[in-house]
């Protein structure tokens, strides 16, 4: 079993920057795929993010592309989440998620196996 606990949530400007972090206990998640999703109230949970294994390869979504990043340290056990200029239609309930392996869709939420309880960020106009 992985626990995935996130952080770094909060209430922050249009136009600001926060930085997520997502810590992992029970295993060490070297040999995992790692994404982040958000969700907004009333709307389905969406792909942000996401790092291979390795930290070879990364993905995002269409709509944070140039502003988000994610990166992993594996001697951590941590997977992390920049994001800079906020918009408020970032607004949402930020969760990360684990998956072992090679991943066939790393941007579906489905694929993956651990979940933690989400993390909230609130960005005002």
């Amino acid at each position: 079993q992985v626990q995935l606990v996130e952080s770094g949530g909060g209430l922050v400007q249009a136009g600001g920057s926060l930085r997520f972090s997502c810590v992992a206990s029970g295993r060490t998640i070297s040999w995992y795929a790692m994404g982040w999703f958000r969700q907004a109230p009333g709307k389905e949970r969406e792909f942000v993010a996401a790092i291979t294994w390795s930290g070879g390869s990364t993905v995002y979504a269409d709509s944070v592309k140039g502003r988000f990043t994610i990166s992993r340290d594996n001697t951590k056990n941590t997977v992390y989440l920049q994001m800079n200029s906020l918009k408020p239609e970032d607004t949402a309930v930020y969760h990360c998620a684990a998956v072992e392996g090679i991943v066939t869709n790393i941007r579906f939420p489905r694929e993956y196996d651990y979940w933690g309880q989400g993390t909230q960020v609130t960005v005002s106009s």
